[in-house]
């Protein structure tokens, strides 16, 4: 079953039931359906309220890239070991860091979830800020 709209076949297999068990429920109430010509029609979520599923949660990812000018090596080491590993323990994160010596520019690539994304924003904001203390 794939798809938002179920035909009452396919929810009678899903949940084990006989198809006039579900067109019972759907004269009944019970069940909310759309009818579409001669057939009924389930709304993923009216069959995911009805068996007691939870509603599936809009997901967001963010992707945002910074460029960080005038950059040496040791601080591309530094936010990129820092990102990277801090990436491997949020699920579905994922960093890239690009560091060109010639132009001594990092380019660091961010994707995740929008919270993840704000938090490593907020990271490479802090060792910049402290590598400018030190200035």
């Amino acid at each position: 079953m794939t798809g938002g709209w179920y035909s009452v076949e396919q929810v009678a297999e899903r949940l084990g039931l006989h198809v006039r068990t579900i067109r019972g429920y759907i004269r009944d109430g019970r069940l909310p359906a759309t009818r579409i010509g001669k057939q009924y029609r389930i709304s993923r979520a009216d069959l995911d309220a009805f068996t007691g599923q939870p509603a599936a949660r809009p997901r967001a990812e963010a992707s945002t890239v910074v460029e960080i000018d005038d950059a040496d090596r040791l601080l591309a080491d530094r936010i990129s070991t820092m990102l990277v590993a801090g990436a491997q323990m949020v699920p579905g994160m994922r960093v890239q860091a690009i560091y060109d010596e010639d132009r001594a520019r990092l380019r660091v690539l961010v994707f995740g979830g929008p919270q993840a994304t704000a938090d490593a924003l907020t990271s490479i904001d802090a060792v910049l800020g402290s590598e400018s203390d030190h200035d």
